[in-house]
């Protein structure tokens, strides 16, 4: 969320920043300035009015110790009188602030000045490439065939189960699967990232904090008798952490990490774009989460990016890097870079993470601070990204590591797996 004061001092800024993420957004800034004002109108009133009857109360009990009651009757009915008004310039203050909050609420973070102008993910800028591309053999086959041939993840029973969108990883799938959980675990944690368990669920107060609430509801399993979401992703349950927080300066940098299964209710679409793992409701995931001094918030999300380049190294897969476009940024995110690993049986590039800047855009919702070197109070800055997601990096090896006599396991990966070769 961003902060009133800074749109006040920036209203032209942060309207031609906006732009980039193709929002139009002069009348809802110029009505969050208008309400800020009349909600800044109403608490001097307020204050005044306290004030004043603050003043008047201790009149009134020297009157009544002096003996004055008469003068000190009349001035009792003023303070009734100031009472009631106060009482219904606190609505009014109350009623005004909470439509301002939820002006506030539908405005999306200012991108960084780095983001390119666009309408959607052709207009992402590729920054980096590495990997070779391997040449399969002919027959080649995609991984929801390869998952089927091998008998290792079965998409038809978890649409028993459950529905579309919930497979069941068997045997050397499912061992393959955990192999790759706890190596992105052990990379994360020898980068110095600690490692945390985290709750599966969240409340409202967490979805509002790093801004899946109140507005993408819909986008999230909705446990309706407890008022509780499935997340999204650990970003959510990991951030939350810090809901509150006032950290001092000596605490920066920050870094967790943690699994968790991620829940989403994405539209469905058909096609080979979605099938087998490329889009699930549910899937695992391996998340890095920051928390950062503002000065050291953009060399941190270069790091974060280089780590995620060590992995898919030590993994040899050949991925590329895009900065994301203004259309495709997040409603939260100043500066996003996409991950995506060459998938060679289907000819295309299948995105494996998401590392973003939130600047303060979270800590304003999450109330996160820390106290400055001159004991003043700041917000903090927060990031996150994938390290990484687990469908597509999947896919990517059961494609790429394809050979006639079965699919091989990445070297790295042996050690995990207890096996080198899927046939």
């Amino acid at each position: 969320m961003l902060q009133v004061p800074f749109i006040r001092e920036n209203k032209t800024l942060v309207i031609k920043r906006l732009a980039v993420k193709n929002v139009e957004a002069s009348e809802i800034i110029n009505t969050v300035i208008e309400l800020d004002e009349e909600r800044r109108a109403l608490q001097t009133k307020l204050d005044n009015t306290l004030a004043e009857s603050n003043t008047l109360s201790k009149e009134i009990g020297e009157l009544f110790k002096s003996g004055q009651k008469e003068k000190a009757t009349l001035l009792k009915e003023k303070t009734s009188n100031l009472k009631e008004t106060s009482k219904q310039l606190t609505d009014d203050l109350t009623t005004k602030s909470s439509a301002l909050k939820a002006l506030l609420f539908q405005i999306p973070n200012i991108p960084h000045e780095s983001v390119p102008m666009g309408n959607s993910e052709e207009d992402n800028e590729e920054i980096f490439t590495e990997g070779i591309i391997p040449k399969l053999h002919e027959g080649a086959l995609p991984h929801w065939e390869l998952a089927k041939k091998y008998d290792i993840i079965d998409f038809e029973l978890g649409n028993k189960i459950t529905g579309a969108g919930f497979p069941v990883y068997k045997g050397k799938g499912a061992r393959l699967q955990r192999a790759l959980i706890t190596f992105f675990l052990d990379q994360n944690i020898a980068a110095g990232y600690t490692e945390y368990q985290l709750p599966h669920l969240i409340n409202e107060a967490s979805g509002i904090g790093t801004g899946q609430l109140p507005d993408k509801e819909g986008q999230m399993y909705h446990v309706t008798e407890d008022n509780l979401y499935l997340i999204p992703t650990a970003e959510v349950p990991g951030t939350n952490i810090f809901r509150n927080v006032l950290l001092n300066e000596t605490d920066f940098p920050i870094g967790i990490t943690g699994y968790t299964p991620c829940f989403r209710r994405e539209a469905g679409s058909y096609g080979a774009h979605v099938r087998g793992l490329n889009r699930l409701h549910q899937f695992d995931k391996v998340e890095i989460i920051r928390v950062e001094h503002p000065d050291n918030s953009y060399n941190a999300l270069d790091q974060m990016v280089e780590h995620v380049k060590t992995i898919l190294r030590a993994l040899k897969l050949p991925y590329r890097i895009l900065r994301l476009c203004g259309g495709d940024v997040s409603f939260a995110s100043a500066l996003t870079y996409d991950f995506e690993v060459f998938s060679t049986a289907q000819d295309r590039w299948l995105e494996i993470s998401s590392i973003s800047n939130f600047e303060t855009f979270q800590a304003n919702r999450l109330k996160l601070r820390y106290k400055n070197s001159h004991g003043k109070n700041e917000l903090a800055h927060t990031l996150n990204g994938s390290a990484l997601a687990l469908p597509r990096v999947l896919a990517g090896i059961l494609e790429n590591y394809q050979t006639e006599k079965g699919i091989v396991i990445p070297e790295v990966l042996v050690p995990y797996t207890g096996f080198n070769i899927i046939d």
